[in-house]
């Protein structure tokens, strides 16, 4: 069994993020689209503009994903790739890099040479890489976060893996994680489980794990729930005794 641990990738050089070393002239061109924000809202009407845009970007970036899939497999860096996915998922959520690269007003060579940058200080593949550069001159980077969803839901299928996220208050240790994993793989019949981990406070102690389709199964051992049982089970107790007392 592969137990494929979602650790926090360090996507950037120990002296600036990505996004401060977009050159100057770029953050010019940053500061113009803020200027003339109908620029980007045109843009992503474009992508998104009712059910039928939002169905045709999704289409787009699911046949995206596939294809990149498929050149993956074929070079036998499927897992490689996906940890590329990973670092992308991360620099690109940062909201500054994901409005440089769909402002409409900044040259696609000014993306493409931000984008040899990410690749140099991230270690993407050269197909990976490529990939990036498709999806500016085709001017479709803006289904790049779509496009990481997906390229997910291929690749666990390719890889029959299973998706387990674990809540818990503070982080859990290694050999914790490789027991739900096992559990978890017990319970679906996975070849793989992959595990993601979230802190969740709210949780006091213990910790969830969501799996299945869309999280939709749950496995709850956290302090909260057992506190929740006790409060309800009191509450019977006492709605139980207040009907008594006025028999």
């Amino acid at each position: 069994m592969a137990v494929l641990q979602h650790t926090p990738i360090s996507l950037q050089s120990p002296k600036s993020p990505v996004s401060a070393r977009i050159p100057r002239t770029l953050t010019h061109s940053l500061s113009f689209s803020t200027a003339f924000p109908s620029l980007r809202l045109k843009l992503r009407l474009f992508v998104s503009n009712g059910k039928g845009g939002a169905r045709m970007s999704s289409a787009a970036a699911g046949s995206y994903a596939l294809a990149l899939a498929d050149v993956s497999k074929s070079k036998n860096t499927l897992d490689t790739t996906s940890a590329d996915i990973e670092k992308i998922e991360k620099i690109f959520s940062d909201q500054q890099v994901y409005d440089f690269f769909v402002n409409p007003t900044i040259d696609e060579e000014k993306k493409r040479k931000v984008i040899d940058e990410i690749s140099a200080s991230s270690g993407l593949q050269p197909h990976t890489t490529n990939f990036l550069n498709i999806l500016v001159d085709g001017k479709r980077i803006d289904l790049i976060q779509e496009i990481v969803k997906e390229f997910e839901v291929v690749y666990n299928k390719l890889t029959d893996t299973e998706v387990a996220v674990v809540s818990s208050v503070v982080k859990l240790e290694s050999h914790h994680l490789a027991q739900i994993a096992k559990q978890v793989q017990k319970l679906t019949g996975a070849k793989n489980v992959r595990i993601k981990t979230l802190i969740d406070p709210s949780l006091l102690a213990g910790f969830t794990v969501r799996y299945g389709n869309a999280g939709s199964k749950l496995i709850d051992m956290s302090v909260k729930k057992h506190l929740e049982e006790i409060a309800a089970q009191l509450d019977q107790v006492l709605e139980n005794g207040l009907l008594f007392c006025f028999k």
